[in-house]
């Protein structure tokens, strides 16, 4: 067993860009274009409770209570520091989120306790093996019917994005982001006991191809 496969990895790799995450990603993808579609996608209703999963500094989870607020939002890191400034911006909007330390692999919540998982750029974080070990705890916290929406690098559609794409490996390792070079995000849900696993969109990025998945839990 690979001792660091549990090993806390920033966002941006060191904790010294941290601060540079929110920056890079309004200015460089379009960030908000693409969390509103996979919010829009994620059907919300009211009344749900809704776990965005690596909620970095929340602009996720604070952009779902925003566009749902008789949601119950839960945003959940395994990041101090982005927690703090997750917590400082909760507080700059006044929208009333929940905001909590664990890791995506082991889910400090019941059965059944959510109607909707929301996740944006951290599966090419993990290993294959955490990968596997999150998908079965996204699936045990969903209620039946419950939906997992996630925005994450894809299969690069052509050379360019398969170049562009190589900044983010070099940054994040080869070995995390392999499975989206070969677009087995949607397999792997599927492997997880997941239903009616699709991939809905995709986005030209500066870094590579940006796609957009759904899946859900029938029973």
């Amino acid at each position: 067993m690979d001792k660091n496969r549990n090993q806390y990895i920033p966002a941006l790799k060191y904790d010294w860009l941290t601060p540079l995450y929110d920056p890079l990603l309004k200015w460089t993808m379009g960030e908000f274009a693409f969390k509103r579609q996979l919010v829009r996608q994620a059907g919300i209703e009211k009344g749900n409770r809704v776990l965005d999963l690596g909620c970095g500094t929340a602009t996720l989870t604070l952009l779902i209570k925003k566009t749902h607020p008789e949601a119950k939002v839960v945003g959940l890191d395994g990041d101090l520091k982005v927690l703090e400034i997750a917590k400082a911006k909760a507080v700059k909007t006044g929208l009333k989120i929940a905001l909590d330390r664990g890791m995506a692999f082991e889910l400090p919540y019941p059965d059944n306790s959510f109607d909707r998982v929301l996740s944006s750029l951290v599966f090419h974080h993990l290993t294959r093996d955490n990968k596997v070990r999150t998908l079965k705890e996204v699936f045990r916290v969903l209620k039946p019917g419950g939906e997992l929406h996630v925005a994450d690098w894809g299969k690069p559609q052509n050379t360019l994005m398969r170049v562009a794409f190589l900044l983010v490996q070099m940054l994040d390792g080869f070995n995390t982001t392999a499975d989206s070079v070969k677009g087995l995000l949607p397999e792997l849900f599927s492997q997880a006991g997941f239903e009616d696993t699709q991939q809905t969109d995709r986005h030209i990025t500066l870094f590579g191809t940006l796609a957009l998945y759904r899946a859900r839990k029938t029973k």
